[in-house]
């Protein structure tokens, strides 16, 4: 095995801007600015828009989409395919 081709793995913090959560892991992705963790140690923090902590999929909070409406204004929009049916 070759080495020092492999990035370093390290502590990061994620801080999920929606929701406000933070999650202490390991990553190898690059951060410019640092938090202080709840143990007193400082860590580098990347920001995300969405994590588990805010998707609507692991909050429960999904939403049903009316898909007959949306392929009915479609029809009226741009009209049918010559010859197709439904």
């Amino acid at each position: 095995m070759r080495h020092a081709i492999h990035p370093v793995s390290r502590p990061v913090v994620f801080r999920d801007r929606a929701a406000g959560a933070t999650f202490l892991t390991r990553s190898t992705a690059p951060a410019s600015r640092t938090i202080e963790w709840t143990d007193g140690t400082t860590y580098p923090l990347i920001d995300v828009e969405i994590s588990s902590a805010s998707h609507p999929f692991y909050t429960g909070t999904t939403r049903v989409v009316d898909t007959a409406g949306r392929v009915e204004r479609f029809e009226r929009r741009y009209g049918t395919a010559s010859g197709a049916h439904r």
